[in-house]
């Protein structure tokens, strides 16, 4: 394990670099990483993570308990307690409010879809913990339903939180997961997204072990529909919480990807995308507005 000294000084760095690309702006954001089996090193409250400095850091017990500091942990720190409990394992937690990822958490959106190879080797997929008011006792309650099985997941109304075995690797995970939002975000934009074959995402799954990818849970692929997405009733535990990674995932019938092009309404009936030039809808237009007259 890392000196002190060395993980207050990363510890800044870290707040450096997600200040400097935008995923928290004035105060927002908290880090936090393991000293020691019973003590984290975490950020203060009310300092902006852009200009940190090693000695701001404060000394927590699993509990709470400030042990040392001049300044109050910060304000979500039991949303990094309860992470901490739930995962033996984790020797960081970084929250942040990446803006396009958060995007998706505002829409409701999980970043759930088998799109990218490199996000499905590495966290699976990103679901949405409930929203829940900032800094209370519900935060961490919510967040609970999927950190045993995820490394990353967004917050709805909220921002994202990543975990890692180092404080680096829980970064770049938070990089991942706002690299992924944007890319699927103009993926979506230009009206489609082509989706890896369920049978590719099995696929990749063997591979994480070659990868030297210690996942905490297994991916189990649905069917690429946001409806069937959202029911995860059969893939949690007798407590409710997220026992593998669900990720939205199309038959391949052979084909290692899948042109996604049908939409879902809210009676859950499926409805065919329909394109059209920009003459072709200039003509319905001017019949519609010839229909009025």
């Amino acid at each position: 394990m890392s000196s002190e000294s060395t993980l207050r000084a990363d510890i800044v760095e870290v707040g450096r670099r997600m200040y400097a690309r935008g995923y928290t702006a004035s105060n927002d954001g908290n880090i936090s990483v393991r000293l020691g089996p019973d003590r984290l090193l975490m950020t203060p409250k009310s300092v902006c993570k852009g200009f940190m400095t090693p000695d701001m850091m404060c000394i927590t017990d699993l509990e709470g308990r400030k042990l040392q500091g001049d300044r109050d942990p910060s304000s979500e720190m039991l949303m990094h307690l309860e992470v901490y409990r739930q995962r033996p394992d984790a020797q960081a937690v970084v929250h942040a409010h990446p803006p396009t990822a958060t995007g998706f958490a505002v829409a409701g959106i999980p970043l759930d879809r088998a799109v990218l190879a490199e996000v499905l080797t590495t966290l699976g997929s990103i679901p949405i913990a409930e929203y829940a008011t900032p800094s209370t006792r519900e935060l961490p309650e919510a967040v609970r339903k999927y950190i045993k099985a995820h490394d990353g997941m967004l917050l709805a109304n909220h921002g994202a939180l990543t975990v890692g075995t180092d404080l680096y690797g829980a970064y770049y995970k938070m990089e991942t997961i706002e690299h992924f939002a944007k890319i699927s975000l103009v993926a979506r934009l230009l009206g489609r997204e082509n989706l890896l074959s369920r049978e590719e995402v099995m696929r990749l799954q063997e591979l994480r072990g070659s990868y030297g990818i210690q996942a905490p849970a297994p991916i189990c692929a649905v069917p690429g529909t946001d409806l069937e997405s959202r029911s995860i009733s059969d893939r949690t535990g007798a407590a409710g919480d997220a026992t593998c990674q669900t990720v939205q995932a199309p038959k391949g019938d052979g084909s290692r990807l899948v042109a996604d092009v049908v939409r879902r309404t809210a009676e859950g009936r499926e409805d065919e995308e329909i394109r059209l030039t920009y003459r072709e809808l200039s003509a319905l237009l001017e019949d519609a507005i010839r229909s009025l007259r």
